[in-house]
């Protein structure tokens, strides 16, 4: 390190220290203006709010300053507009009850808004209520949202509502160990980068995470329970998804909507109608995670290339795959495949992999597929003789899916075992 850099950095230092030694902790009670208490506090400065209700607009424009509040601190929005604004840097907002925005979600109305003034906001240990928006953050970036609590407007609509936290052209955000419940979306990011969504609980919402055009993020060990769609994954690009729990989400645990070069690892998805859709996305990988109970395990359709499906478990999904298309994929990788629960297999080789493929469809699976009307003559004769023809003569068989070395046994991913841990709390729908 250069001599003149160490200087700079005594500078700094020096300089912090000086502006710590003078802030000052603020005490105001539920009979003061409140932004008039803001207005008198200086960079650094704590204003401390006593039990009891505040009312927004409430616009906090100094650096540093840390608004917090004892137990039953609320700052209500009265329904107008943005209850807490944030247009300064390293504003810390802690402890608080937030509620009543405003109700117009095109006018960003939100419990807490934060803009690309507001680099490095600390959002914690709050609660958001009947907010249009919980926390709406707008060109932001370096920001915390950790240990909060999310509670959409019930008396609406789901559509009608907003999402818990809104990510609207974002960089570098952190939403880590928060709560999200009767929302439309929990969180639902837009034309954002490089975001950190790990370890929040999802219940009772249209989506637990969506992502439209937003690259680069990592999405690891959250919970989406009962929620019409788990991950929603849709124009967005180089993303991975670890450890994440799907459980008992209506529609699909996870979709992938044009989403590409994406990881998709060692997560958990149990009793949906599709475990999986991927829907024209590409070059992804899925390797890992523990497909069971749905309606179909995977549905691969609209042109969807160059994905890797390996190691992963299928069990005791109605339909393991749907595939409709004539090119012939191959769900295995470097020798090894994914389990398959409804595979009658044999591994006289001791190796671990089944001694012969394994095709999760035929046929018969197709015409259905194209002609539903055709479920009539599942129980014909002629089509007893069909799917012997197909296994008789391999080569009847019309393209699909195949797994070339299917696997024994299941690898059960760690998230099963927070699966387990919620099932025997009694914790689980």
């Amino acid at each position: 390190m250069s001599r003149v850099r160490r200087i700079l950095q005594a500078f700094v230092l020096i300089f912090y220290l000086a502006a710590s030694a003078h802030a000052a902790t603020l005490d105001v009670q539920a009979n003061e203006n409140l932004q008039a208490a803001i207005n008198k506090a200086a960079p650094g400065d704590i204003v401390v709010l006593a039990p009891g209700i505040y009312h927004g607009e409430i616009l906090i424009a100094i650096s540093r300053l840390t608004l917090c509040g004892k137990k039953g601190a609320i700052i209500d929005g009265n329904d107008v507009g943005h209850a807490v604004t944030l247009a300064a840097p390293d504003i810390t907002v802690r402890g608080l009850i937030v509620r009543n925005s405003g109700r117009d979600i095109l006018a960003k109305d939100a419990g807490v808004f934060i803009g690309q003034e507001a680099r490095g906001a600390k959002i914690t240990d709050n609660q958001f209520v009947d907010n249009a928006v919980g926390v709406f953050l707008d060109n932001a970036s370096a920001i915390l949202v950790q240990h909060n609590l999310f509670e959409g407007l019930q008396k609406l609509r789901m559509s009608e509502r907003g999402p818990g936290i809104a990510v609207y052209g974002t960089r570098e955000a952190r939403i880590l160990d928060n709560d999200f419940r009767y929302g439309r979306d929990g969180i639902f990011a837009v034309t954002s980068a490089n975001l950190t969504i790990g370890e929040n609980r999802f219940r009772d919402l249209r989506f637990a995470v969506h992502f439209m055009y937003s690259n680069a993020s990592i999405v690891f060990e959250n919970e989406s329970v009962r929620n019409d769609i788990g991950y929603a994954m849709m124009y967005s690009d180089h993303l991975e998804l670890r450890d994440n729990v799907s459980d008992n989400d209506r529609e699909h645990g996870m979709l992938f909507n044009y989403a590409n070069y994406s990881n998709v690892a060692n997560n958990v998805v149990i009793g949906s109608d599709k475990c999986v859709f991927i829907y024209n996305a590409n070059k992804n990988r899925f390797v890992g995670n523990w497909f069971e109970r749905c309606g179909i395990g995977i549905h691969f359709t609209a042109g969807s290339e160059g994905n890797s499906i390996a190691g992963n478990a299928f069990i005791e999904n109605r339909n393991q795959v749907k595939y409709v298309g004539t090119r012939y994929l191959d769900w295995s990788e470097n020798g090894r495949g994914n389990y398959w629960s409804d595979n009658p297999a044999f591994d006289l080789h001791g190796r671990g992999v089944a001694d012969t493929a394994y095709r999760p469809n035929d046929i018969v699976d197709q015409v259905v597929w194209r002609a539903p009307a055709a479920k009539l003559l599942l129980n014909s004769p002629a089509v007893e003789v069909l799917r012997w023809a197909q296994t008789a003569f391999p080569a009847l068989h019309p393209g699909g899916v195949i797994d070339s070395a299917p696997l024994m046994a299941p690898v059960r991913p760690p998230a099963l075992a927070r699966l387990d841990r919620a099932s025997e709390a009694g914790e689980r729908p």
